[in-house]
């Protein structure tokens, strides 16, 4: 990825994160995933009072992916307050589609702190369509 690229996708987690629903953990998080054909889907957390009802930005960003037609996915950045890695559903929810994918982790109150990993390495054995 470019750094242009790079920038531009950081850029469009900061902005997602700026209107994530975080009520109950004060927690927002913010996603950007880029596809193969160039495209940017932006995500948020949304939660719900039935906390098992919440949803990852990371997932939100995937569906939007999905439902607009998309399934190569080329990197995502999610941002959030430390610049946590994606939980292990949302982990596991991209690798359906990329279990080779970047992911950068943006520290939303240092921006200029980063870091990427490769899904694989943080989701390694995952269970695929080869497993049913």
């Amino acid at each position: 990825m470019t750094d242009l690229a790079h920038e531009e996708l950081v850029r469009a987690a900061l902005d997602a994160q700026k209107r994530a629903y975080a009520p109950y953990s004060s927690f927002p998080v913010g996603a950007a995933l880029r596809t193969a054909s160039g495209k940017i889907y932006q995500g948020t957390n949304v939660e719900n009072a039935s906390f098992g009802l919440t949803i990852c930005a990371e997932r939100v960003a995937a569906a939007a992916a999905v439902a607009a037609g998309e399934r190569d996915f080329a990197a995502i950045a999610v941002v959030s307050r430390g610049g946590v890695t994606p939980c292990g559903a949302c982990r596991q929810f991209l690798a359906e589609f990329a279990p080779l994918l970047p992911i950068v982790t943006v520290d939303s109150q240092q921006p200029d702190r980063q870091a990427t990993y490769r899904l694989d390495a943080l989701l390694p054995e995952q269970f695929a369509k080869d497993d049913l």
